[in-house]
């Protein structure tokens, strides 16, 4: 499932063609995705004009100037691509063509705006992401948003906040880092680059990083500087590419190759100095990389 820094990658991509850009014409090519699509979809966008993009946790969040708010999730396997009128070149290589498996367009907005005229197509092959509308009044209290934790990136996540959290939780380290209501859009890859980061065991109790005064320990201070250190960095690396990601231009990610231990189960820690393995236990149902010798 995509996470945070793919969903900002892609609100990025998506952000010159359709900020300030007119809904000219909406394509539904199916009923439903993971849900059915609301009542009046089609006539509640077309004739619209994009507001603004932001994104909380793994939600994309398409604003429109009647404060109509479109709440997009990529689910497992979802993607925005971008076709433009004007020639987009895209050097790297990394550089893929556009899915070429026209069947899982579920969705093609086609707009008009500063950038130029422009399709975007929501691309689906397993539709478990959905999209839904709500009102800028009521985002803050909609059912997938109102309990979201903190913000890995900016000023909302620090070693105080999450020692409020973590006192007394005797839950693993790595499931109460997974859990939204603490760190919104944290998941499986990042929360094990951190560890790694921070030289922290997944297994160990998240209440031993608070002191008996409920103060962070230094330790957790690691750990925050950790998560928000590798969350700015695949961002900027464009997320990661493992089966389904593609930027908006159709280009892969690459913070993949960067990886200390995620999928990297049998290999030798790239930890200076360690001689240890990395070793994958399984926690809540997911997979956990991590190396036994120097994460404590």
């Amino acid at each position: 499932m995509p996470e945070l820094p793919e969903v900002e990658t892609v609100r990025r991509g998506l952000q010159p063609a359709m900020e300030g850009a007119r809904v000219e014409r909406l394509e539904m090519r199916r009923p439903d995705l993971r849900f059915p699509f609301p009542e009046k979809f089609v006539e509640r966008i077309e004739g619209r004009r994009i507001t603004h993009l932001q994104r909380r946790a793994k939600y994309l969040l398409i604003g429109l100037d009647d404060e109509t708010v479109l709440i997009s999730h990529l689910g497992m396997s979802g993607s925005y691509h971008v076709d433009a009128e004007a020639v987009r070149n895209t050097p790297g290589h990394f550089h893929v063509d556009r899915s070429k498996n026209e069947k899982h367009d579920h969705v093609v907005f086609h707009v008009d705006g500063p950038a130029g005229k422009a399709r975007i197509v929501y691309n689906d092959p397993r539709r478990f992401g959905f999209m839904l509308l709500t009102t800028s009044n009521a985002l803050d209290d909609h059912p997938f948003i109102r309990d979201l934790g903190a913000e890995p990136v900016g000023n909302a996540l620090h070693a105080d906040y999450l020692a409020s959290r973590f006192a007394g939780k005797a839950a693993p380290l790595k499931a109460a880092l997974l859990d939204q209501k603490i760190i919104a859009g944290l998941g499986n890859i990042y929360v094990c680059e951190a560890l790694w980061r921070s030289r922290l065991s997944p297994r160990r109790s998240a209440a031993t990083l608070v002191t008996s005064r409920g103060r962070p320990t230094r330790r957790l201070e690691d750990l925050t500087q950790a998560i928000r250190a590798v969350i700015a960095a695949a961002i900027e690396a464009g997320g990661s590419s493992l089966q389904d990601h593609r930027q908006a231009d159709g280009t892969l990610g690459y913070f993949q190759h960067s990886f200390n231990v995620y999928d990297r189960e049998g290999e030798p820690c790239r930890r200076e100095g360690c001689s240890g393995t990395i070793q994958r236990i399984v926690q809540s149902g997911r997979s956990t990389f991590y190396c036994p010798r120097c994460q404590r």
